[in-house]
């Protein structure tokens, strides 16, 4: 039995075609190279050649199709098409094989029209459908496998008499140039969803493309154009100006540019890829616009008989001569610019015409201004080459990139652009659409494809070895993945030369390290590669990174991700999955993973960890990945996806009677209660922990134990039991560290000690002891600017604020960030005294939180942003925060529920409602003694001073205040201390003696 490759039918043993799609199962060309590319297919079958058939002599009927055969090959070949077969009387041409041009879907419609008007004159009437499509060539069965074949067929098979569809994918190449209407999407045999397809009217020329985005840089370049004309007309001589780059860095710009100031005739000509008659068609289009004749007979002669207004015979060289005649005679007149575009395109004899130009012509102005791609120096080594247009420097980049388009996708697109004007025109035409990813449109795909398909094959082959490693590679993992290759540096070399690569700074010590010229390329050449050659192309290359990057600091990232990319190639080419790579990548990517977790780097985490997951077995739990992930979700603020996730793996180790890992699931499900709905999450959270633990003890399971403990920290920290929630946090690090994890909880553990009965001095200490040469790492440098700021060193406190903030946003660390804008950074400002500050810190952190759908954080950073805005007079916006903060906050938030007490306390003592004022002050106060934190209590008392004395209650404010003092003392917070002590003087020295 046949399996076709191109529809999945099975065919009966020893069949040459497919029964249901008609493919081949012959041979692949000699010397065929199996590559992924992306082609455009296009299936012509008759009309009615049954009744054909019916009323035709068989001979006649033989002639017939002989003759219709024999004129479809020839347009498709004409066209830079293949013929791939006949199939009874239906051709099926693939453009884009052997070799992919940046137009094959207008070449596969141009050939599509010209077919149609064809048949009428052999007395047939076709179908046509065409479809673009990546697909696989050079394969054992044939040109091309893949599913844009078989919707071609199937377009041609839905198209009427005379009538050509075409796929969406094809128009979105063609673009402008297609003449089409649509059809109602089309439910075609295979394809799960309606097909949008187009009728073809008409093909037209391809039109210029429109510079839309600001002209930026090229100064040197547009003075070294100028100076060339200015020679020109100072020495009444042809100057001859190459101007070479790659496609779309800007040269017909700079051009424009340039002879926009010239005051001269413009004529252009523009060479073309491939046609009849095309050798003197850039010439022909220039005569056309000069509309004039050589004043010499013989040149006229030669120039009618070129615009084919004659019959007369004429030669190259004779050419050549009228038409510098024209030339000169038009420039004695008026000063001439020739412009001559894509010239690497011209046929030989078109291009010794233009150096005869650039020779011999004199007595008059004329700049003969080249444009050229980079192949212009392969196919003519000797041309002279004025000026090499190298990509746009990052700062003029940058002025091409709209304000409106956001930082990140900025920076996206500059990278993959290289410095190319045009592909950072075409990315921002996507950019609506792209969801803060770069979107590659085709037609730039097409256009790298082009360019590499012209590469030597020793060559392509060792630039898609570099593309496996990566946008920056090294020589020696080429030569690895090259066995065979003798001449891995001069193909380099090679590379370098033809400004695909350059030479860059090696990341592995004893190599040489390369770039490709910009990540497009990159992503061109790798995509080629079938998808079995990229699977052991990144197995070997990893095993030779690993002996030769150890000293990498990312090594178990890089070494995760090519690992996984062989898993995954293989597993969509349904081979086996090989039990030893998928566990080394597994491994490498949970340490990657929980690497970056523990840095707050949240997105790669997740990445990092979602990846390890998909490639454990079906029936296995990796309890360590599986928390760290939920954690990396849940503080990355995603806390709706880290909650269901957290069911979901409940719900699996059950289903697998696993208890202590069904546990787990429900104590981060529990948890994440308490920040998304908090109102008695603690209470439900603290029974399962107490129930969950001495099944971890049983199962002597300290990754179990771990969570629980880090847990029941987090309640008691809730519920203002802060010491208590220390003990946790240090049980559950002893844990974690007996389980093989590293640091834990270090944020957490810290923070208690900020917020409990920790003395800033015995903080500060501590942090000492874990500081690794004086430097701190991100989770206690918080804690540290919070214990300078109590000490009085606020600038110090704000800069070490202000940094962290810089690495949290750049990590993506969101609920973090926000934890350092509207606790952190507005506590800072209120101590220092600028509430101006702590507003703007607690309004964008708070906006934040509101983001992230989180409530617990945001209920407690709303009351202290009310505290900020009562700070400036705000009375009715502190109020109103205040509320938020007790509609938001749980009943066991002890702080929170300080908080709104406190502000409301004080606006209604402001506003003369003393009686309510003092109950709630009271209750904040009672709220505190209950805790252990010391920071709160002292504020508490204060507010309390502050209600009473709106009262006239001065003594008892006197009382509150010294309250205040003890608990400022106790915590050693010097600046709350000073300041209640400040007042507390000026209220002994009002009192009546």
């Amino acid at each position: 039995m046949l399996v076709c490759a191109s529809c999945g039918h099975a065919n009966s043993e020893g069949a040459k075609f497919c029964e249901e799609c008609g493919f081949s199962f012959g041979a692949a060309p000699a010397g065929a190279r199996e590559q992924r590319k992306t082609v455009t297919v296009l299936f012509c079958d008759l009309a009615g050649s049954t009744a054909l058939g019916e009323t035709l002599d068989p001979e006649r009927l033989r002639t017939l199709l002989a003759g219709y055969f024999e004129r479809m090959k020839a347009i498709v070949e004409r066209h830079g098409g293949s013929v791939e077969k006949f199939i009874g009387d239906a051709v099926m041409a693939v453009f884009g094989v052997p070799v992919v041009h940046e137009d094959d879907a207008l070449r596969a419609l141009r050939a599509a029209v010209e077919m149609r008007e064809a048949l009428p004159e052999l007395g047939l009437q076709a179908r046509i459908g065409v479809m673009t499509g990546e697909v696989v060539s050079g394969t054992a069965e044939r040109l091309a496998t893949g599913d844009a074949v078989n919707v071609a067929a199937r377009l041609e098979q839905a198209a009427g008499p005379g009538e050509v569809l075409i796929g969406a994918p094809t128009l979105a190449l063609a673009g402008a140039a297609a003449e089409v209407e649509a059809v109602e999407p089309l439910v075609l045999k295979g394809k799960t969803e309606p097909v949008p397809a187009y009728r073809l009217l008409g093909v037209q020329e391809a039109p210029e493309r429109r510079h839309e985005a600001p002209f930026v840089g090229r100064e040197r370049e547009l003075a070294l154009l100028r100076e060339a004309w200015e020679r020109a007309q100072a020495e009444r001589r042809c100057e001859l100006l190459t101007l070479v780059g790659d496609a779309g860095v800007g040269k017909s710009r700079l051009a424009a540019e340039a002879l926009a100031s010239i005051e001269a005739t413009v004529v252009r000509g523009r060479c073309l890829p491939y046609g009849e008659g095309i050798t003197y068609w850039p010439v022909v289009e220039v005569l056309k616009q000069l509309e004039l004749l050589p004043s010499e007979e013989a040149a006229a002669v030669a120039i009618r008989s070129l615009l084919g207004e004659t019959e007369a015979a004429t030669s190259a060289d004779e050419i050549a001569w009228a038409f510098r005649k024209t030339l000169e005679q038009a420039a004695a007149e008026r000063p001439l610019v020739v412009v001559f575009d894509d010239i690497q395109w011209g046929e030989q004899t078109f291009l010794d015409l233009v150096e005869h130009i650039a020779l011999l012509s004199s007595g008059a102005a004329i700049l003969l201004l080249c444009i050229a791609r980079l192949e212009l120096t392969d196919r003519r080594s000797s041309w002279p080459v004025t000026l090499r247009l190298d990509p746009l420097p990052d700062d003029d980049v940058d002025e091409l990139i709209p304000e409106r388009i956001p930082v990140n996708l900025r920076a996206k697109i500059a990278r993959a652009a290289g410095g190319n004007p045009l592909f950072v025109e075409e990315m921002l035409a996507m950019a609506g659409e792209a969801a803060g990813e770069v979107v590659v449109p085709p037609t730039l795909q097409a256009l790298l494809a082009a360019r590499l398909d012209q590469l030597e094959t020793a060559e392509r082959s060792v630039l898609e070895r570099g593309a496996i490693e990566g946008e920056v590679f090294h020589r020696g993992a080429v030569q690895t993945l090259s066995p065979g290759e003798t001449q891995v540096t001069p193909r380099l070399a090679a590379l370098v030369r033809k400004e695909l690569i350059r030479p860059d700074r090696a990341q592995l010590v004893g190599e040489d390290g390369f770039r490709f010229r910009h990540l497009l390329i990159r992503d061109a050449a790798y995509d080629a590669l079938p998808k079995g050659t990229r699977a052991e192309l990144h197995e070997r290359f990893a095993a030779w990174l690993q002996e030769h990057g150890v000293e990498l600091v990312e090594l178990d990232e890089i070494l995760g991700y090519h690992l996984e990319r062989a898993c995954r190639y293989r597993t969509e080419l349904g081979v086996p999955l090989d039990a030893d790579l998928a566990e080394g990548a597994r491994r490498r990517l949970t340490t990657a993973g929980r690497r970056a977790y523990l840095r707050h780097d949240h997105g790669a985490a997740v990445s990092m960890l979602e990846r390890a997951t998909a490639l454990a077995p079906s029936d296995e739990i990796d309890l360590v990945v599986e928390l760290t992930l939920l954690d990396a979700l849940f503080y990355g603020g995603k806390g709706g996806e880290a909650l269901e996730r957290a069911g979901s793996l409940a719900e699996r180790a059950a289903a697998a009677g696993d208890d202590v890992s069904e546990l787990c699931g429900r104590i981060k499900e529990g948890l994440f209660r308490t920040s998304l709905e908090p109102e008695g999450a603690a209470e439900q959270l603290d029974a399962l922990i107490e129930h969950a633990v001495p099944v971890f003890e049983a199962a002597t399971s300290d990754l179990a134990l771990y969570t629980a403990y880090a847990a029941l920290g987090l309640v008691e920290n809730m519920r203002g039991q802060i010491d208590a929630a220390l003990a946790a946090f240090e049980q559950a690090a002893i844990n974690a560290r007996q389980a093989g994890l590293s640091e834990q909880l270090l944020w957490w553990r810290c923070g208690m000690r900020l917020h409990g009965t920790t003395s800033v001095a015995e903080l500060l200490v501590w942090l000492d002891e874990r500081s690794d040469h004086g430097t701190l790492s991100a989770d206690l440098r918080v804690a540290e600017a919070m214990g300078l700021a109590m000490l009085g060193r606020f600038d110090e406190g704000r800069a070490i604020l202000a940094e962290t903030r810089a690495e949290l946003a750049d990590r993506g660390a969101r609920i973090w960030l926000a934890v350092s804008l509207g606790h952190d950074a507005l506590d800072v400002e209120l101590m220092a005294g600028d509430a101006a500050a702590a507003v703007e810190f607690g309004e964008e952190g708070c906006r934040l939180f509101d983001e992230l759908g989180e409530q617990s954080f945001l209920s407690t950073a709303a009351g202290k942003l009310g505290r900020a805005l009562y700070a400036v007079d705000r009375l009715d916006e502190a109020d109103a925060w205040a509320g938020r903060a007790a509609e938001l906050g749980a009943s066991d938030d002890a702080l929170t529920q300080m908080l709104w007490r406190q502000v409301r306390a004080k606006v209604l003592a402001r506003r003369g409602e003393h009686a309510e004022a003092e109950r709630l002050a009271r209750e904040a106060v009672a709220i505190g003694e209950s805790t252990d934190m010391l920071d709160p209590q002292g504020d508490a008392h204060a507010d309390l001073a502050e209600v009473l004395l709106r009262t006239g209650s001065a003594d008892e404010a006197t009382a509150a205040l010294q309250q205040a003092v003890e608990r400022y003392e106790r915590k050693g917070n010097r600046v709350s201390t000073q300041r209640a002590q400040t007042r507390l003087a000026e209220l002994q020295a009002a009192a009546p003696r």
